[in-house]
């Protein structure tokens, strides 16, 4: 087995713009809503748990990987939906899922980080779960 290397992210970049001229130059791609795809995400999400069964019975992931790529088109033709229509782009939604995610693990990113112990993974559950009660009090984030 050759030693993976940990993605560079260009990809992701790459596969925005790609699915930007898929929008403006396939009549079928460009009339779609996030109405017109809720089906095919909630098809592509019970796959991809579909996937994570079979790979955990058979140790192969391959088909895990092809439902991700799948369920992560969703993510993309909802995000490039909602930037044609000036709502969000796909740099707001990894935007707010990075401050999410920063708030969420002070245990990795906080000032508990700073303490150099190790938190169980009781603790890391009530962090996280601290750090969502606090945001449901101030929605503003």
């Amino acid at each position: 087995m050759t030693e993976q290397r940990p993605a560079s992210g260009e990809g992701l970049v790459e596969f925005l713009g790609l699915m930007r001229t898929m929008r403006d130059r396939c009549a079928w791609k460009g009339a779609q809503t996030h109405e017109s795809l809720a089906r095919f995400l909630r098809e592509e999400s019970d796959e991809v748990l579909e996937a994570i069964d079979e790979g955990t019975a058979t140790g192969s992931w391959d088909h895990l990987r092809e439902e991700l790529g799948d369920l992560l088109l969703q993510i993309y033709f909802h995000a490039a939906i909602a930037e044609s229509a000036g709502a969000f782009t796909m740099d707001d939604v990894i935007a707010g899922l990075t401050e999410k995610m920063l708030r969420r693990n002070p245990h990795v990113f906080g000032p508990e980080a700073e303490s150099g112990r190790e938190f169980t993974l009781e603790e890391i559950e009530e962090l996280w779960q601290a750090a969502k009660a606090a945001e449901r009090a101030n929605p503003q984030r």
